[in-house]
């Protein structure tokens, strides 16, 4: 595999695999009522492409009460970076009312392995399983911590247990394995692959435990970061356990779009 030189995103998007007329007022758009999934591409293959094409099939019955055929939405990503001319990329599959679909395609992110400070706020996101547009919480949340000199937003209830970051799952390590959170949260892909090939628990965790942690985690559509720092609580960034995850995750078979 001989990825492309990652260069300045340029958005590319097709509406039920037609190029958008309007490309930029459609982006603009997107903040309605739907869902959708984010991906990395590499040489025209995907990390868990399968559970992406599961996830938007499952929040497609519950949101609009009809399934939706994986094979058409791998043909619609397959013909969008045929026309974007890429065969490595970022890609993202928008669902709306009445099976319309949109793929954009833009260039493909860089892995950014840089330790993450976390800045707790009192928010969970509304049907935390479903991957929905229109995130103005978390964004807001997620703006304000950056502001105060964080990396992202995490997201707790009113009595400190935590959920999830505001575009990231956090995962704990206790020394011996690795604690999901268990709280409502949307179960990203990325998540998914590492919890089959780690030792991994899901229980309540609360901003009270967080300083009895030795490390801690966040994994995205774009890759997986240690935490340095939730709040005020310093914590380690253990290179052999980050070693140990970022294997776990290169393991993990690329499947053809």
């Amino acid at each position: 595999m001989n990825p492309a030189p990652f260069d300045t995103p340029a958005l590319h998007i097709e509406v039920d695999g037609s190029p958008a007329a309007d490309p930029e007022l459609l982006a603009t758009l997107m903040s309605g009522y739907g869902h959708f999934t984010a991906m990395q591409v590499r040489d025209g293959r995907v990390q868990g492409l399968g559970l992406h094409l599961d996830r938007l099939d499952r929040a497609t019955r519950e949101l609009f009460d009809r399934g939706l055929d994986g094979g058409r939405i791998r043909a619609l990503i397959g013909g969008a970076l045929e026309a974007a001319g890429r065969r490595d990329a970022s890609a993202r599959v928008y669902v709306y009312d009445g099976g319309r679909t949109v793929v954009t395609v833009r260039a493909p992110f860089p892995p950014d392995r840089t330790p993450r400070a976390l800045r707790s706020v009192t928010y969970w996101r509304p049907a935390a399983h479903i991957k929905h547009l229109g995130g103005f919480g978390q964004t807001f949340h997620g703006e304000e911590a950056r502001r105060a000199g964080f990396d992202e937003a995490l997201l707790t209830a009113p009595d400190g247990e935590i959920a999830e970051g505001a575009v990231t799952n956090i995962a704990f390590w206790d020394g011996a394995s690795v604690i999901w959170p268990s709280a409502p949260c949307l179960a990203g892909v990325t998540m998914s692959l590492l919890a089959t090939r780690l030792p991994s628990t899901s229980r309540r965790v609360t901003m009270a435990d967080v300083p009895s942690f030795r490390s801690a985690f966040v994994t995205s559509s774009r890759g997986i970061a240690p935490v340095s720092r939730i709040d005020g609580v310093e914590l380690t960034v253990d290179e052999t356990l980050m070693d140990r995850v970022y294997g776990a995750y290169e393991a993990a078979p690329w499947e053809t779009v």
